[in-house]
């Protein structure tokens, strides 16, 4: 009974959280909802910025259509995708800081591989110029939530094509994830095979600076 209570409170709450018209104009300009171009993703921000106010512990953003695979067409591709996502990622960092919100939220920004710097093979001579999968060198945005603000960690080459400084190991980036989440991901573990798994398989270690 409790937990048919809890859904039935949680489908309730849903149109409040989701009602967009008790946002002030200042608050919905903040976000670009006033754009074309950001609205969609400024929408999504701002439902963002509402759910973490309610208590929901996790939350994921996408945008629409899933437009970001730069197979080819990259440099174009990558203008339109930054004009849609910057004013309202920036809009949800600087809203959670101002109600407080941000110091408890942790907000990570990026992908699951980067780009090559060079040409991508496959692509034919007629077609506009992309770029491939590329798991070497790629960046993450974090903020909130612990992160030490303002500064950048690790670099590449001059072509970014090989991390030449403070690499950080995929396995690391989770440690990190979960150290700032109060989660100490080498004692979630369990046996298997003989070795002991975990949630960021048998590696990875906190980036402390």
């Amino acid at each position: 009974i409790s937990n048919f209570e809890t859904a039935a409170r949680m489908q309730t709450a849903v149109p409040e959280a989701l009602d967009l018209s008790r946002e002030d104009q200042a608050t919905r300009k903040l976000y670009g909802l006033d754009q074309p171009e950001t609205a969609e993703y400024g929408t999504r921000c701002l439902v963002a910025r509402r759910l973490v106010e309610r208590g929901v512990r996790f939350v994921q953003l996408f945008m629409a259509g899933q437009p970001w695979d730069t197979h080819s067409n990259n440099a174009a591709s990558l203008k339109g995708l930054c004009k849609r996502t910057d004013q309202p990622s920036a809009a949800l960092i600087k809203d959670l800081k101002r109600r407080g919100l941000l110091e408890d939220t942790l907000v990570v920004w990026g992908g699951e591989f980067g780009r090559t710097p060079f040409r991508e093979g496959r692509t034919s001579k007629s077609q506009i110029l992309g770029r491939d999968h590329y798991p070497d060198c790629f960046t993450i945005m974090m903020a909130g939530g612990g992160v030490k603000g303002g500064f950048q960690f690790g670099e590449t080459d001059e072509m970014g094509f090989a991390g030449v400084k403070d690499k950080v190991h995929v396995h690391d980036l989770q440690a990190t994830i979960m150290h700032l989440l109060g989660i100490d991901h080498e004692r979630l573990t369990y046996r298997y095979a003989g070795r002991d798994f975990r949630l960021t398989d048998v590696h990875g270690e906190v980036v402390k600076e």
